[in-house]
């Protein structure tokens, strides 16, 4: 699907705020209300916006201890890769994972309400993982940025 300079600076404000009305996007994008409309429900049905989400603050639901975590694989092969991603992927603590290069081989960021509680979510993931070789956790002790958005650059046509 090709963007537009206007689907692109819908892009960038949707990704600040979901909540804003087509109105309220209009009036930031030069367009009409219903156009904008048009705009996302295509961007969102060519798969462009994957979904919209709320963004929670931790504090404020009691509270959670965000862990950076490594993870080092004795085999590289799809077979063996194949059930840590589905695992990783399935476990709802499992806030990122990404498969990277360098001397580990997965990163992930974990969610956990207490050290025990990641303690025994990573008890579980090398139980349910035999493939998995060393990890090594790092705390995060505050949270500096925190964000899913996407850079959108204006486009040629701008």
């Amino acid at each position: 699907m090709e963007l537009d300079r206007f689907d692109r600076q819908l892009l960038n404000l949707v990704q600040k705020d979901a909540a804003q009305t087509a109105e309220r996007l209009a009036e930031q994008v030069s367009l009409s209300p219903s156009a904008i409309q048009r705009r996302l429900r295509r961007m969102r049905e060519h798969g462009v916006i994957a979904r919209d989400t709320a963004i929670v603050d931790p504090k404020k639901v009691g509270g959670l201890t965000m862990f950076v975590v490594s993870l080092q694989v004795e085999r590289d092969r799809p077979e063996s890769l194949n059930p840590l991603r589905a695992w990783l992927a399935a476990e709802e603590h499992v806030q990122q994972a990404f498969y990277v290069t360098g001397e580990a081989d997965f990163i992930i960021v974990v969610a956990a309400a207490s050290a025990e509680a990641y303690d025994a979510l990573m008890s579980r993931l090398i139980t349910d993982n035999p493939n998995v070789k060393r990890f090594t956790t790092y705390v995060a002790l505050n949270v500096v940025k925190r964000g899913l958005a996407i850079p959108i650059p204006p486009g040629d046509d701008a």
